[in-house]
């Protein structure tokens, strides 16, 4: 079947089109695996949702914006795929899978997440990146089993300090928000092996060097006047990534002091303006 034709049934909401459009669904996938990726469904058939036995399900590149509550019959599913679809919020009868440790739900039209998401015990890894957060969904930080959290290119201007309860987190990728300081919470999070802060507007990175598990640590295209210290073996990638610590600790130090100094100086004129 065509695109252009596929294009067209999409549009038709009747159950008939909408399970042309992912062809037969009679018989259990034998590896317990459906692919409906890239199908342009405007609706997942509920014929979809009748594989109790099933462990993946894919429908990543769709137009979803909502799911049918027989989702929920899935109580096997292990990884579901929504990315790059059109949800707004997330569906309830995602928050009643319980045996689900793979969330995909980046490039979406997301800005909040449910409270009912903490209800996803054994939930390891979580893909929110590119949506339309502005503020830390705090529901992430009730995920006690998340060993990987994704939520790159949104609008986030800061991490809440409850993220520190994520004792299992060991990556965390923030490229592409708005954080203008480090997240003070990152410090005390010993067991994080994975940093990303790329493309920032983070001004100053303190030393990581207490960070014991930390592998690896992106801070590249920041407007930074240092590089974060760490310690042996942890690779950095961004600016001065290459220098030694002992003179990015220095040149650090004196940026710090030097920008210290002009917010001190401009401080009072911008008052006296006002």
């Amino acid at each position: 079947m065509g695109n252009a034709m596929r294009g067209v049934i999409a549009f038709i909401p009747s159950e008939r089109c909408q399970r042309f459009l992912v062809g037969d669904l009679k018989e259990m996938p034998l590896d317990r695996t459906l692919d409906l990726s890239s199908r342009q469904l405007r609706r997942l058939p509920v014929a979809a949702c009748v594989f109790d036995e099933l462990v993946k399900l894919y429908l990543s590149d769709n137009n979803l914006s909502s799911l049918p509550a027989e989702l929920q019959g899935l109580k096997k599913l292990q990884l579901l795929a929504l990315d790059f679809n059109c949800f707004e919020e997330l569906p309830a009868a995602v928050c009643r899978l319980p045996q689900l440790t793979i969330l995909y739900l980046g490039n979406n039209r997301l800005y909040r997440l449910p409270r009912e998401l903490r209800q996803l015990k054994e939930l390891s890894t979580l893909w929110l990146e590119t949506n339309c957060f502005t503020v830390f969904p705090k529901v992430v930080c009730e995920l006690s089993n998340l060993k990987t959290l994704h939520l790159g290119y949104n609008q986030i201007r800061s991490i809440p300090q409850e993220f520190g309860q994520l004792e299992e987190l060991r990556s965390v990728w923030l490229a592409g928000n708005q954080l203008t300081e480090f997240p003070p919470v990152l410090l005390d999070m010993h067991f994080l092996a994975v940093i990303d802060v790329d493309r920032n507007k983070i001004r100053y990175f303190p030393g990581l060097t207490h960070l014991q598990g930390l592998k690896l640590v992106i801070y590249d295209h920041n407007p930074c006047v240092n590089a974060p210290v760490v310690g042996e073996g942890v690779r950095r990638v961004g600016r001065w990534a290459d220098s030694m610590d002992d003179e990015l600790e220095d040149d650090g130090s004196k940026a710090a002091s030097e920008t210290t100094a002009e917010v001190v100086e401009v401080h009072p004129e911008e008052q006296q303006n006002m």
